[in-house]
């Protein structure tokens, strides 16, 4: 019995780092084949950059992570969305050129993040690479981020309610249901925000749902 035991534990450890990381969240998950323009809203997803770092191991050159860089809320991603799940990697090959990338660093802050949104969810959007970091960079210039999370120097405890409720605050016309805020644990790690195509807050799909456990959270400070 512990024979059999210990090989269904090690064939479930290997099965699970066989499959990308990518592909066991729960927003991969609902990914399928898409024809490119073909969906129904956008979601901007801001990543909460002081988090991404506290996970990771950055070098003394690493674009987003390095001490001398202070970022807050930074781009992940501007992802066409159905009303229930979303298209992913539309269309095949052709590259990024280097000056585009280089054009969005300062709101997405890593080339390889950059590459891997463009063939992943902007080869969906039915645009050229130029038109749709045009589009993302509209979608970020659009949005008002509240005072408290653009450079805080100290950890902030917050529901996770009164963080829509100050976007609400310093955006009129965006509603809860147009926001949707994620958390690592305790800690505070992204913010999506739910477009139409012409960059209007809309309602999220009932799969865009917030996704913190505790009543409060902390928010990292700005290095």
């Amino acid at each position: 019995m512990h024979r059999w035991t210990t090989i269904f534990g090690v064939s479930l450890v290997l099965l699970l780092f066989a499959v990308p990381a990518g592909a066991r969240s729960s927003h991969h998950k609902r990914a399928r084949t898409g024809a490119p323009g073909v969906f129904d809203y956008y979601v901007l997803s801001l990543s909460w950059s002081p988090q991404h770092c506290a996970t990771q191991f950055p070098g003394p050159k690493d674009p987003q992570c390095a001490p001398y860089r202070q970022y807050s809320f930074v781009v992940h991603g501007l992802w066409p969305q159905y009303e229930n799940g979303f298209p992913q990697s539309c269309a095949k090959g052709g590259g990024l050129d280097q000056a585009i990338v280089n054009n969005v660093l300062d709101i997405m802050p890593s080339p390889t993040l950059v590459r891997h949104e463009w063939a992943t969810h902007g080869t969906c959007s039915g645009m050229d690479p130029a038109t749709y970091f045009t589009k993302v960079r509209a979608a970020y210039s659009g949005l008002k981020i509240p005072a408290p999370y653009q450079r805080p120097s100290s950890a902030v405890r917050v529901p996770p309610q009164q963080i829509k409720q100050e976007f609400e605050h310093e955006n009129p016309g965006l509603r809860s249901d147009d926001l949707a805020v994620l958390c690592s644990g305790k800690y505070l790690q992204e913010v999506r925000v739910c477009l139409d195509k012409n960059l209007r807050a809309r309602g999220c799909g009932r799969d865009v749902r917030d996704g913190c456990r505790d009543d409060m959270i902390t928010v990292r400070p700005v290095r």
